[in-house]
């Protein structure tokens, strides 16, 4: 059975008056992707802080590998990685200098420096611009040296809050990549996104935060089975087709620009089976159709109340 990396319960942390994490419970299993979701202000990077120990909760009890974050917090540093929302890189060196200086500040890798060193340049493709000043690195290579530089003590959780925000869709991509071959290695992630697909092409489980409450948990496809909207498309060459075809599903939304039918259903082969031959019943035949499903933007914004925030910086 797979252990618990991170457990949390009843986590509660406040600002003043303002209760920023209110009772949280969260599972996360060892060598998994646990995404947390959550509009601006929801508490993510709150959350982040206090299991990773920058801050201490105000109530509730968490582990990490084991270790309470309130009485063995040099026991939960020792384990972990942290990747914040900034590349936290000195940008007056160059990449080889700063994990070189990650190499002298953690104590575990003395004598082998040299070693991981290299092999973290070789790993995230770096070892081009390795003499070059971070300065003239691009957002993405910066992203990847700072999750580099994360793993110079071989961590075995790793938090990333937002380490996509603001990168290009192929740098994206390739950090997707990284974090998978990760995870292949048996490292959990703790993943703060408000890139949707993101989650959506990553996470194992999902957790939506809002207000400072979880509003809901499990995989993409379990919160996906959680809001109506699976219907059927079909798209038909003539206007008079899409027009007799409106007639006979009369629950339907049509687009007559795009001559297309959309008609409810829960996606099942039984129910498109029965519509199909209803079809076939009245002498008509779709040029194409496709199965559509909520997707986790529809999920986001049911929960929230409103779409996710992405900051296009």
């Amino acid at each position: 059975m797979t252990s618990s990396a991170i457990a949390a319960s009843g986590l509660r942390k406040k600002y003043g008056d303002k209760t920023v994490l209110d009772g949280i419970d969260v599972d996360v299993r060892t060598g998994t992707v646990f995404s947390l979701l959550g509009p601006n202000g929801a508490g993510k990077t709150t959350m982040v802080n206090v299991l990773t120990t920058l801050l201490k909760a105000d109530g509730g009890t968490v582990h990490v590998a084991g270790h309470d974050i309130a009485t063995e917090p040099k026991a939960v540093r020792a384990v972990i990685g942290v990747t914040g929302q900034f590349a936290a890189v000195d940008e007056l060196l160059t990449g080889l200098e700063n994990l070189r200086l990650m190499v002298d500040l953690n104590r575990a890798t003395s004598g082998d420096g040299k070693r991981i060193v290299t092999e973290l340049l070789e790993r995230f493709d770096l070892v081009e611009s390795a003499q070059k000043p971070v300065s003239t690195y691009s957002g993405g290579m910066r992203r990847k040296l700072d999750l580099a530089m994360t793993l110079v003590g071989d961590p075995r959780i790793i938090f990333l809050d937002e380490p996509t925000t603001g990168l290009d869709p192929r740098s994206r991509r390739t950090m997707w990549d990284i974090i998978r071959g990760l995870v292949a290695d048996g490292v959990t992630i703790f993943l703060t996104t408000q890139y949707l697909e993101e989650a959506d092409q990553l996470a194992d489980r999902i957790a939506v935060l809002d207000q400072g409450r979880l509003v809901a948990q499990g995989t993409a496809d379990e919160l996906k089975r959680q809001i109506p909207g699976t219907h059927v498309r079909l798209r038909f060459t003539t206007a008079a087709e899409l027009d007799a075809a409106a007639r006979i599903f009369a629950d339907s939304t049509r687009d007559d620009e795009a001559l297309t039918l959309r008609v409810p259903g829960d996606g099942g082969t039984e129910s498109l089976r029965a519509l199909l031959d209803r079809l076939d019943e009245y002498s008509l035949s779709a040029e194409e159709f496709s199965v559509r499903k909520p997707e986790l933007d529809d999920v986001f914004l049911a929960l929230t109340g409103h779409a996710a925030e992405v900051d296009a910086k």
